[in-house]
């Protein structure tokens, strides 16, 4: 008989998380915010060749750098967490 806590271990690895990539950020006063429409453009004080930064649950876990995969785009991981790091950050 297999152990309750494996079953429930296998489904709970099985789950799908948010990733979020991290290209940068900027503080922005909040009429400009409201006065955004398509076509605007908001500058980043990153350069493009800086490293993205790897986020689970609003956490950093990592670090990449984007890369094109097929017509969509990616993250080449450079640096990553430990997988302890990792489980702390999916719990909040």
């Amino acid at each position: 008989m297999i152990p309750a806590v494996a079953t429930d271990l296998n489904t709970i690895l099985k789950l799908s998380v948010p990733v979020l990539v991290l290209v940068g950020e900027r503080r922005i006063p909040l009429d400009d915010v409201l006065s955004l429409g398509p076509g605007a453009i908001v500058e980043l004080s990153k350069s493009a060749e800086d490293d993205l930064t790897f986020r689970i649950n609003n956490k950093t876990v990592g670090q990449g750098v984007a890369v094109k995969v097929g017509e969509n785009f990616g993250i080449r991981i450079t640096r990553i967490a430990s997988k302890r790091q990792r489980v702390k950050a999916l719990a909040g």
